[in-house]
């Protein structure tokens, strides 16, 4: 596999991380898939989820593949009266990635981030690698202050 942006930038950063592999199925890019493919638990198994909210401009969201975002819990928190997903058409010129490779790490421009407060039960977490197909086992107290995140209740 070549090294993804995500990849090289935790490289430079001297974090330490996995590749988990898996093969890619076009009609199923969830992260429940994904987990089972791999073989890891949905809880340690994180989607990322890039919206907008009517204030705040972008953010990035990372939550249990299993799990749902609170839209509202989550516009509360960031001060904003509405909030909702960017459209898939948008997200690859937003963020640099498509939708199931998606990474908080390496975005074209850094947004707020917030991690699921179920994140800080866990010692290590996987995010994407950027691309389809693999995902990136990771510390995840690194990562976090890497990506300067906060931690919330935002499922």
């Amino acid at each position: 596999m070549n090294k993804t942006n995500a990849m090289r930038r935790l490289d430079a950063a001297k974090i330490k991380y996995e590749v988990c592999e898996y093969e890619v199925d076009e009609n199923d890019l969830s992260g429940v898939h994904i987990a089972d493919s791999i073989g890891l638990p949905y809880e340690i198994t994180f989607k990322t989820i890039v919206l907008h909210g009517d204030k705040s401009g972008y953010l990035v969201c990372c939550i249990p593949c299993h799990k749902e975002i609170d839209l509202k819990k989550t516009a509360a928190l960031t001060g904003n009266k509405k909030i909702e997903p960017v459209h898939v058409k948008d997200l690859l010129g937003l963020t640099g990635y498509i939708r199931g490779g998606c990474s908080p790490i390496g975005l074209k421009k850094p947004f707020p981030t917030y991690f699921d407060k179920s994140a800080e039960e866990h010692e290590r977490i996987t995010v994407s690698s950027g691309t389809r197909g693999a995902q990136l086992l990771v510390n995840r107290a690194e990562l976090i202050v890497y990506l300067k995140a906060n931690i919330a209740d935002i499922t």
